[in-house]
């Protein structure tokens, strides 16, 4: 029977250097999400009891946090040239057969605090099949 994981051995590997560089961690990540929405278009006609939906291409999306790293851009260089990257998602390092993968532009936010530390954040949009394994 499958088992829950813990959260602390995630790790999401991203192509940082370029769009062609092999996919490396990104440091210092605590944070991700990876979201799968379906659009579903309102096809409701006259006479239906309720409102009938049909669905259309799903989208794969997500988002990261962390904290700053000054001995890497982390994904600093690919939020701004625009450029798509490969990545892979792990839920757990224990398990290396089970990941997404893809290609996705990314965003990337430095927030600082006088009262904490600084910390990182921002999210990518699929530019290819985003997969499980």
């Amino acid at each position: 029977m499958a088992r829950p994981i813990h959260g602390r051995k995630g790790r999401l590997y991203v192509g940082l250097a370029s769009s062609t560089a092999s996919a490396e961690p990104v440091a210092n990540l605590s944070k991700y999400d990876i979201t799968f929405e379906t659009d579903d278009v309102d096809v409701t006609v006259f006479g239906d009891k309720n409102k009938q939906m049909v669905s259309g291409l799903p989208d794969a999306s997500g988002s990261f946090a962390g904290f700053y790293d000054t001995a890497s851009d982390q994904l600093y260089t690919a939020a701004v040239d625009g450029a798509s990257r490969s990545f892979y998602l792990y839920p757990t390092t224990d398990d290396l057969t089970t990941y997404w993968y893809g290609s996705a532009t990314w965003d990337f936010k430095v927030e600082g605090d006088v009262g904490g530390a600084v910390a990182i954040s921002g999210g990518f949009n699929a530019t290819s099949d985003v997969v499980k394994t």
